[in-house]
């Protein structure tokens, strides 16, 4: 029987560590040939894919620079021939630190805005060309459930990924003829390393954070990737513009 992404290319940003390492190992076991991208080191994640009967290469990219994206995807074709699908998971959120906004400096807002926003953009209008040339992708942008709850403290982040929902209504309108199908994936807070190592993410805000769930537990990486492969998969292929939060409960919309 063959596996629900064989034969397909699949690009993730930002996964040399954490969910974005979940991710990838997630798709490449569904069959998927995994391009694993990323500015740090992303060959342990690719090796670990390998050893476990997958195929991946790691590649160095940062998503904020157009040169490195569009090399991203050169040498992605390179590698397995073509790209069926983009997973834009690179983002700036873990280290981010709890503040109001008259404490967000403008630097910091900019440094948000030029990963979570651009970097999504650069990649996306880069991998387009490619999947035109099949008349087939999938592009899963990575947003979050704060978006729905105008979560404070955390204005430039929440902002951030308000743009991302928006930019995939956009490109799934736009590049519908093309048998191009764009929708985003919104997680609740998740346990991953970087969250479980920030002090802002401790005691009572995750307390309250489970507290507002239908399923009060908390959220791993590994519960988002039976989402993910749904949106990469041919299954569905009817299914554009569209946000699906994965947090338990908490928001419904």
């Amino acid at each position: 029987m063959a596996k629900r992404l064989e034969g397909r290319v699949a690009i993730i940003t930002g996964a040399a560590q954490g969910i974005g390492a979940v991710y990838a190992k997630a798709l490449a076991e569904a069959g998927a040939s995994v391009v694993v991208s990323d500015v740090l080191d992303a060959g342990p994640v690719a090796r670990a894919i390998n050893e476990a009967g997958g195929k991946a290469v790691a590649l160095k990219n940062d998503v904020t620079d157009q040169a490195s994206v569009k090399a991203m995807v050169a040498d992605s074709v390179k590698a397995f021939g073509g790209i069926d699908i983009l997973v834009t998971n690179a983002a700036l959120f873990g280290n981010l630190s709890l503040k109001p906004v008259t404490e967000i400096d403008s630097a910091e807002w900019d440094r948000v805005m030029a990963v979570n926003v651009r970097g999504v953009f650069e990649c996306a209008k880069a991998v387009v060309p490619e999947m035109r040339k099949r008349k087939y992708g999938k592009i899963v942008n990575i947003a979050s459930g704060t978006v729905f709850k105008g979560t404070p403290m955390l204005l430039h982040y929440v902002t951030s990924k308000g743009a991302v929902v928006a930019m995939t209504r956009c490109l799934a309108r736009e590049l519908g003829d093309d048998g191009i199908r764009v929708n985003t994936l919104a997680p609740g807070l998740v346990m991953s390393d970087n969250v479980i190592a920030n002090p802002a993410w401790k005691g009572a805000i995750v307390a309250n954070n489970i507290a507002s769930r239908a399923i009060k537990k908390d959220l791993y990486p590994s519960d988002l990737t039976g989402t993910l492969v749904y949106l990469c998969s041919a299954e569905s292929d009817f299914v554009t513009g569209q946000v699906v939060v994965v947090d338990g409960g908490s928001v419904m919309h």
